[in-house]
């Protein structure tokens, strides 16, 4: 069974590029959703269950697809809240497909965090709130995925932003204490959300990526506009994350032009159907400011779909503009893991 209904199109701007960390602050804590794991022996509980045909998985995490209505709503969804689900599915036509034409994606539906509840709070105390039902929900599922789905093949993670943020605590917690499944990971592509350099001090058993064809690495990036101030970018608010460049993997500070890459997806300005386009996107690591900054993009044009972020955060876009340099290099190494 592979995802359900799959569609290009999106009926609003907000459900084309959903957001997953958005401006705000509320005050009011309500109650949470009980924190025992979801039960992924139910279908209904997975965006995408593949009969698997290729060699290698992924395993995948969408980036936050809702946010509270309402200040007296839980600060966590339920696992079958509408609006999840319904931008679940566009996040992972963005995002995950890069994988499909080598792997077998698999992507369980997870309990959320509402993003401007998360963003108010110190890191810390966000970091514990992610760490709770959000991973639960993740790993439960992992777990399940590999008693039950896996059959002892090789896999990629990836995720975005939130989706990013819970693979981070999946990487320091389930695969630290689990390492001959952790030996089958080929990459974790952990886009979207700052990998520091503390985080990676406190879990030596992980590795950042160094060039394009290392295996068992973390690959992350967050982009920008030359022009953001880092602090006023809410991704990444404070931390300054490791950076690799999506178009020459390496982490060299020199510019990658857009002649250089395999080529981004796009949203249509009237379907608001994404589609393969010549690569948009350059990519240079800002290694101070721990982002990747893009120049060629238009931030007046696209401020239509970053403007819960500000102009010149491409967030949403983190997927898209290296959308076929993702699938390239995401192949590679699985060609490198599974035939070293």
């Amino acid at each position: 069974m592979t995802t359900q209904n799959k569609t290009w199109i999106y009926p609003l701007i907000a459900s084309v590029l959903v957001s997953t960390f958005c401006l705000g602050c509320r005050k009011i804590t309500p109650p949470q959703p009980v924190a025992i794991a979801t039960d992924y022996s139910q279908a209904a509980h997975w965006l995408a269950l593949p009969a698997p045909v290729m060699a290698v998985d992924v395993f995948y995490l969408y980036p936050t697809c809702w946010e509270k209505v309402d200040s007296t709503d839980p600060n966590i969804c339920n696992i079958d809240n509408p609006s999840m689900l319904a931008g679940a599915l566009p996040a992972f036509e963005r995002q995950a497909t890069a994988f499909e034409t080598f792997a077998n994606v698999f992507a369980p539906y997870y309990r959320q965090a509402d993003a401007n509840y998360t963003l108010s709070l110190p890191e810390d105390q966000r970091e514990k709130v992610i760490g709770g039902i959000p991973t639960s929900d993740a790993v439960a599922a992992f777990i399940y995925y590999i008693q039950h789905y896996n059959n002892g093949r090789p896999f990629i993670l990836a995720g975005h932003s939130q989706g990013s943020n819970v693979l981070i605590h999946l990487l320091s917690g389930y695969l630290k204490d689990n390492p001959g499944i952790y030996q089958r990971m080929i990459a974790a592509y952990v886009i979207g959300y700052p990998v520091t350099s503390a985080y990676l001090a406190g879990n030596p058993h992980l590795k950042f990526a160094d060039g394009p064809n290392d295996i068992g690495v973390i690959i992350s990036y967050n982009t920008q506009a030359p022009s953001v101030i880092p602090p006023h970018n809410p991704v990444v608010s404070n931390l300054v994350g490791l950076v690799i460049n999506p178009i020459t993997w390496t982490r060299a500070e020199s510019e990658a032009t857009t002649a250089e890459g395999l080529g981004s997806i796009m949203p249509d300005s009237i379907t608001l159907k994404f589609l393969p386009v010549p690569q948009y996107a350059d990519a240079r690591v800002d290694i101070k400011k721990g982002v990747l900054i893009c120049t060629s993009a238009d931030s007046n044009d696209l401020y239509k779909y970053t403007k819960s972020f500000g102009k010149g955060v491409y967030h949403s876009f983190d997927y898209p503009f290296y959308f076929f340099n993702i699938r390239a290099n995401a192949q590679s190494r699985a060609n490198k893991f599974l035939g070293k």
